[in-house]
């Protein structure tokens, strides 16, 4: 239903790894009202200009990357966070044609639902930098130093987020307090942990 974009044609025609599953997955993709188009050097499938699922290949598997999939009804149990903070987004992980081909109907009503999601305009509620726990460590750092607090509070809400995930992420508090201290400068200077 959807008209295959040469730029992806272009791109899944170099792809050195899963080529067959990412074109299986190409093919679901295509058979629906979805735009083709290459966003992040991946094929991206859009509605109305909104993003609604990649195609992406990674080391163990190529994916479907759904960006609300969280809201997805997924009866199946297809669909897992790609990463332990993730919100939204949802990936439908296959190592096989035969694996998406055995799925074929559950993909389908994923990829149908997807769209459905982007019509009616529905949203995923995020949580707000105000709803993540501080760690103890960063806590004290910002009690301690009437600067980085200043700092800290001066920063946007995602680079908050961004600091509170990465120090908050350490398993010991030695660790959490190192990183703290590594990343004093940079929340003294307004940058996030992947500024430049």
């Amino acid at each position: 239903m959807s008209a295959p974009s040469p730029e992806v044609t272009a791109l899944l025609a170099d792809a050195p790894r899963w080529a067959a599953e990412l074109h299986r997955l190409r093919a679901l993709c295509l058979d629906t009202p979805l735009a083709e188009t290459v966003k992040w050097t991946q094929p991206c499938y859009t509605l109305g200009g909104k993003n609604v699922v990649l195609i992406s290949a990674f080391k163990d598997y190529a994916a479907l990357a759904f960006f609300k999939g969280v809201l997805l009804t997924d009866a199946a149990g297809l669909l897992t966070a790609p990463g332990e903070h993730s919100q939204a987004m949802r990936q439908l992980r296959v190592a096989s044609v035969r694996e998406i081909n055995e799925h074929e109907a559950a993909i389908r009503a994923m990829l149908d639902e997807a769209a459905q999601l982007e019509r009616d305009g529905r949203s995923v509620r995020f949580k707000t930098t105000a709803e993540y726990e501080l760690p103890d460590e960063l806590d004290s750092a910002l009690d301690a130093d009437a600067g980085l607090r200043a700092a800290w509070d001066a920063l946007t809400p995602g680079r908050q987020r961004g600091y509170i995930v990465h120090v908050g992420g350490a398993k010991r508090g030695t660790t959490r307090a190192a990183r703290v201290e590594r990343h004093r400068g940079r929340i003294l200077e307004g940058k996030g942990i992947h500024d430049r």
